[in-house]
């Protein structure tokens, strides 16, 4: 992955965020040094910052879409307040049951719920309202997964997608990927959608965060 801010500037606010939990960082080793594209994990950064949203939002329903190794949802369950939930979607089993194991061994593992098979297929099964969306998968399914989820927010619930930068491809008019025309298709639908109010960050790879307007 690309840096979209300075390296040295990254390097700083890694150094100054809070230091992830012996747990995290097992998540991490594990992660980095077992499975193809690491690079997808969460790390330090968004982790402390998909935990303060969490925690700062109050959020208590929390849907995950693409779970990985289990960082992010391991990083929002440290947020979560009494009696909160997330349900995390994950297509791979071999994904999933390293997600499951790292949550089993951690404080959480009343709170999370890894459910495995075709994201679209368990959002239409869940109720909802979910006051936290956090989209982590693949990018040609976040259009798809933005409707799914936008009818089924809690009235100050939130939709936060990762990589909308896509470590600055968007900008890249010869790259035509499949990947980087959906991520650039999602952006524009949300930048111009009425229904939502949006804003892009720089956070990593791009986190952009959407509510409910009105």
């Amino acid at each position: 992955m690309t840096d979209i801010v300075d390296p040295a500037i990254e390097a700083y606010a890694e150094s100054h965020t809070t230091a992830p939990p012996d747990l995290l960082e097992a998540v991490a080793s594990e992660t980095r040094s077992t499975l193809k594209a690491p690079g997808m994990m969460v790390g330090r950064i968004e982790g402390r910052f998909l935990e303060l949203l969490v925690f700062g939002t109050g959020a208590v329903s929390i849907l995950e879409i693409g779970t990985f190794s289990g960082y992010s949802a391991l990083a929002m369950a440290a947020g979560l307040v009494p009696g909160g939930s997330i349900v995390t979607c994950e297509i791979d089993p071999v994904h999933a049951e390293i997600a499951r194991r790292h949550i089993a061994a951690s404080p959480y593992a009343d709170r999370i719920d890894v459910m495995v098979g075709p994201a679209l297929g368990t959002i239409a099964s869940l109720p909802g309202p979910f006051d936290l969306v956090f989209m982590d998968a693949d990018k040609s399914g976040y259009l798809a997964y933005y409707e799914a989820v936008l009818a089924k927010l809690s009235p100050r619930g939130l939709i936060v997608a990762d990589n909308t930068l896509w470590s600055g491809r968007i900008l890249d008019p010869t790259d035509t990927s499949a990947d980087t025309q959906a991520l650039r298709a999602f952006n524009d639908k949300v930048a111009t959608d009425p229904r939502v109010v949006a804003v892009v960050t720089t956070v990593r790879d791009g986190v952009t965060m959407i509510r409910r307007a009105g």
